[in-house]
């Protein structure tokens, strides 16, 4: 019984030396002056590449925050760490033998089974391209996709977030974004407004007028330039309609709001002034007595 122990355990320190000696064989095979020579290679090249991929990303930060936008420059960067990390991950694979050839022919199949299994995705990230290029949509901007009005809080590659008037968050996907009609309020930073009224049949129609020129010097976020514009529009049921046009300065999400606010309660109180009503619906009962 002793034998067979002594046995077996001399025979697993002899597979052990083994094992050991065969190790150390191929730790002597691996370091040579040749390997050593690519060793520090290698690390010459990783550190240059990390060198540009930190240079470039300074060099974006450099760009003058009124030839960019927020959004884009944070596609950019993500784009050059992206191309970074494949740049560094086919150099460590080439290192170690693995052909290119290989990995671009299980690229493209990937690619093409990727594609067929998310087409809307796809279809989301190219229409992000578009958007991101053309420009036309910034955070804080108030848009109207459809039937939903919101501010943008941001633009991603999918789809861009948006917070409605009533605080919802509401996102949505940058193929919808390319496919429908899309109005921007905040796009220019002069926008006009319209407002309709009418007067009485028996006001002084161009008194009226004069009146309502008066309206902009008592509304401060009505522009003196462009002018305002005041123009009869037709006769209406129960008065005269006439269109009231001013322009003002679109820097706030509710500078419209508050614009409009301010012109109708101009509006109301030149009028009063000037002894002009503004005529409103009403019924005339007649009741005729016994005949």
């Amino acid at each position: 019984m002793d034998e067979s122990i002594g046995g077996g355990a001399k025979a697993a320190g002899e597979s052990f030396l083994e094992q050991t000696s065969s190790f150390l064989n191929w730790l002597k095979s691996f370091l040579t002056w040749e390997n050593l020579f690519k060793f520090v290679g290698a690390l010459i090249i990783l550190t240059l590449l990390w060198v540009v991929y930190k240079l470039i990303l300074k060099g974006l930060k450099k760009i003058p925050a009124e030839k960019t936008t927020p959004q884009r420059t944070m596609i950019v960067n993500r784009f050059v760490k992206y191309i970074y990390y494949v740049i560094v991950i086919i150099y460590i694979l080439s290192l170690f033998g693995v052909k290119l050839s290989a990995i671009w022919g299980a690229a493209g199949i990937a690619g093409i089974a990727i594609g067929f299994a998310a087409q809307t995705s796809v279809s989301n990230l190219i229409s992000g391209l578009f958007i991101l290029t053309e420009g036309s949509i910034h955070a804080g901007d108030l848009i109207i996709v459809n039937d939903i009005t919101g501010v943008v809080d941001s633009v991603n590659l999918l789809s861009i977030e948006v917070h409605t008037l009533d605080n919802q968050m509401v996102r949505i996907p940058n193929s919808t974004i390319i496919n429908s009609s899309i109005t921007n309020n905040s796009y220019h930073t002069d926008r006009r407004i319209q407002i309709a009224l009418s007067i009485n049949y028996d006001a002084d129609m161009t008194k009226a007028l004069e009146a309502l020129k008066k309206v902009p010097e008592l509304c401060p976020t009505v522009l003196s330039y462009p002018e305002t514009s005041v123009w009869y529009e037709g006769f209406g049921e129960s008065g005269i309609n006439i269109i009231l046009a001013a322009w003002y300065k679109n820097n706030t999400p509710t500078a419209f709001i508050d614009t409009k606010n301010a012109l109708y309660i101009a509006i109301k109180k030149v009028l009063d002034e000037a002894g002009i009503e503004i005529p409103y619906n009403q019924l005339d009962v007649k009741i005729k007595g016994d005949v």
